[in-house]
């Protein structure tokens, strides 16, 4: 594409050289640029890409973007200067790769539980009515059936743009996205189009990126501001914010709930640990989902294809066929009877909503053993937080690795213990192996009882000191329960 055409989605301060350049290529990342490419620089929370301006050149770029120009200009280059490459990368990847979101309808999905869970649902749901679709999420990307790794839970804007361009390429008629409160704030959906957001739930998260939970509210609400007045923003009434979310936004405004009046109303009439009988705007349906909060994401999910103009009798029909996300409530049943359940709970609010679903469904007929971990290099805040819920909603707990990253592993786990008093400490036991935790919850599990397995859900790895090795609780459990048998 010519380099005019490009920049017609940005207003340059001054462009120095050659506007009528061929570009072949776009990129944020010096490594990954090759002849041809527009290199744009970046100064992210991490290091400053002007600092990699002369790399990128010497790896083939033919066009600069940054805000400070270089001392020295080299006369064989274009240099696009701009006040805010940060907001312009996703507007001139929107533009190089076709405007994706005007050939294809993008609903984008934020809060901090349920996201995965909500989008992967729409997105098999609307596969299942016939459409090609496309998912942006932390498990996996797909064009359609075609799985997309992904390392983020919304990728850099060049990134989103070519796998959004790919999806319309490829004839996607919907793509749903999980949109990350750091994908807000470093302006990675800036440039894209939605016709609708869904808001799930705001409890505490990535504060040590944010600073204060007003911060992390802020970016959140930044999603909703920004949609058009064409788009719909469906909110969860039953979150003391879910209408401080939508309170300046020009979209049109629905509302899900289990407790209050609303849009698309919803109520547990039946649950145990094999689904759910729900009552969706007075009529009935049997779910493959157990507990509230899925109670709440599958309203969330047959608001928004209602909203999307599909038939509510339609929808309630492939509501009742749709399975649970992998590693998000994940039940399984042990040869000696007790239940043990794999979830991707990572935050205080998240193991109150896993462990009450529990007790819920348990009814008091058996003990539930909790193995809780909690992530390196992230929001220290929340250790002692999720240590005491975790105590105060299980028999026993069994403090224990997740993705310890560059920290030391008991480090992590004395900084959850010190949320501890000596009572609940009496419930606690601390076992740095992962594997070994489980292993030892599943020993004391007896007939009845319930196992959660908290914190990595569908994750694959562990991440240590920057290796990432193979780690897959459900393999895990899969590898004692053959023992049992």
């Amino acid at each position: 594409m010519k380099l005019e055409n490009i920049l017609k989605a940005v207003s340059p301060l001054q462009v120095i050289g050659d506007e009528n350049l061929e570009v072949t290529g776009i990129h944020m990342d010096s490594r990954m640029v090759k002849n041809g490419f527009m290199f744009v620089a970046v100064k992210g929370t991490q290091t400053d890409g002007h600092n990699y301006i002369p790399k990128a050149i010497e790896n083939g770029a033919t066009v600069i973007v940054c805000e400070q120009l270089p001392e020295k200009q080299e006369t064989h280059i274009t240099y696009v200067q701009l006040a805010d490459t940060e907001d312009a990368v996703g507007k001139l990847a929107t533009t190089f790769y076709g405007d994706p979101t005007s050939k294809l309808d993008l609903i984008g999905v934020t809060g901090t539980n349920g996201k995965t869970t909500i989008a992967t649902l729409l997105y098999n749901m609307f596969r299942s009515f016939g459409y090609k679709v496309g998912l942006v999420s932390t498990v996996c990307n797909y064009i359609d059936g075609e799985a997309i790794p992904t390392e983020h839970t919304t990728p850099d804007p060049i990134t989103l743009n070519q796998l959004l361009g790919r999806m319309a390429d490829e004839g996607c008629k919907y793509a749903f996205m999980e949109v990350s409160s750091h994908s807000v704030v470093q302006k990675r959906i800036s440039g894209l189009r939605f016709v609708g957001g869904i808001f799930t739930n705001i409890t505490r998260d990535h504060l040590d990126y944010h600073k204060t939970f007003e911060n992390y509210l802020k970016a959140k609400k930044a999603f909703f501001d920004g949609l058009p007045k064409q788009a719909f923003a469906l909110t969860n009434a039953d979150d003391k914010n879910g209408l401080v979310m939508t309170q300046n936004t020009k979209a049109k405004v629905a509302t899900y709930s289990l407790h209050t009046m609303c849009d698309f109303k919803g109520k547990v009439l039946e649950d145990s640990f094999d689904g759910m009988l729900l009552d969706i705007n007075n009529r009935e349906v049997n779910v493959q989902f157990i507990g509230r909060f899925n109670a709440s994401n599958l309203l969330a999910v047959y608001g928004a294809a209602c909203l999307l103009g599909k038939k509510p009798e339609d929808v309630l029909l492939k509501l009742s066929t749709l399975r649970p996300v992998c590693g998000r409530f994940d039940a399984k049943r042990s040869p000696k009877g007790y239940t043990a359940i794999v979830d991707y709970a990572h935050t205080p609010d998240a193991l109150v909503n896993v462990l009450e679903t529990i007790h819920e469904v348990l009814r008091g007929r058996g003990h539930v053993i909790t193995v809780v971990g909690a992530g390196g290099n992230r929001d220290k805040g929340k250790r002692p937080l999720m240590a005491q819920e975790s105590v105060k909603r299980s028999d026993k707990v069994i403090i224990t690795s997740d993705n310890p990253r560059f920290e030391e592993p008991q480090d992590i786990i004395n900084d959850m213990l010190n949320g501890l008093n000596k009572a609940e400490m009496k419930k606690v036991i601390s076992i740095v192996d992962r594997k070994e935790a489980i292993r030892t919850a599943c020993m004391l599990a007896q007939p009845q009882d319930v196992i959660l397995v908290a914190g990595k859900g569908h994750e694959t790895y562990q991440d240590v000191k920057g290796v990432k090795s193979h780690f897959d609780d459900k393999e895990v459990l899969d590898e004692i329960f053959k023992g049992e048998q």
